[in-house]
């Protein structure tokens, strides 16, 4: 299995280029460049979703890519590459490795968490596959399954794990999941500060993804602009 990916990111800032539909920068150029700018400032990766960016940053930059796709299914809560489907629009673009949803949810269609690796691994036998998990009983099962890496991309955005951050009591949840795991973990979610990403590589975590902090700016002018309200409070 080709592993140049994961030796490509060790130790590494990936930095994930993500716009949705209603967001300002919703554009497959606009993430392009942001990947670009993301290379520039020393990224060894990029994260990003939809066939369309996926296609648009690999045109641009040289960086591995981790692909998704979000896409909503009734009655599922799982909506990052929920399907073969996703796993197969992906393909097209090829993207070194490919992230999906590892909670213990209801999947849409026919083929729940280990029938889709399973499948997955026969059809595309030399993709990597990241999973996004939110608990340590998630991540567990994802290193049963045979995932390449874990991320802790949805810890604190399930119900179960509502209301957690990850760098809650000193990466207490990364910890824990680093004790368990021999698979590479991926340090991902509510990493906001430049401090915190270099805590989770000297934890352990085998490279970590920032998104919002960096490629989000409605998000970044937030954090301002409360600040300045609270003096006002």
């Amino acid at each position: 299995m080709n592993q140049s990916m994961l030796t490509t990111v060790r130790g590494q800032l990936i930095v994930s280029c993500q716009a949705l539909d209603d967001e300002p920068l919703h554009s497959d150029f606009i993430m392009s460049r942001m990947a670009l700018a993301a290379q520039q400032g020393g990224a060894a990766g990029i994260r990003a979703n939809s066939v369309a960016d996926v296609k648009a940053i690999r045109a641009t930059v040289p960086l591995p890519v981790i692909g998704i796709i979000k896409r909503d299914y009734p009655a599922s809560d799982v909506y990052i590459t929920a399907t073969l489907k996703e796993v197969r629009e992906l393909m097209a673009v090829a993207p070194e490795m490919i992230a999906m949803d590892a909670t213990f949810h209801q999947r849409p269609g026919e083929l729940q968490l280990a029938a889709l690796v399973q499948h997955i691994r026969k059809e595309f036998p030399s993709l990597l596959l990241m999973a996004d998990i939110s608990t340590l009983e998630e991540a567990q099962n994802a290193q049963a399954l045979g995932f390449d890496c874990i991320g802790t991309t949805l810890h604190g955005y399930t119900q179960e794990t509502q209301g957690s951050k990850l760098w809650h009591d000193d990466f207490a949840f990364l910890r824990q999941v680093l004790a368990q795991c021999t698979t590479p973990v991926i340090a991902e979610g509510s990493v906001d500060t430049p401090e915190m990403a270099a805590r989770c590589l000297a934890l352990g975590a085998h490279a970590v993804v920032v998104g919002g902090a960096i490629t989000r700016p409605q998000q970044i002018t937030q954090r301002f602009t409360d600040a300045i309200r609270s003096l006002r409070s």
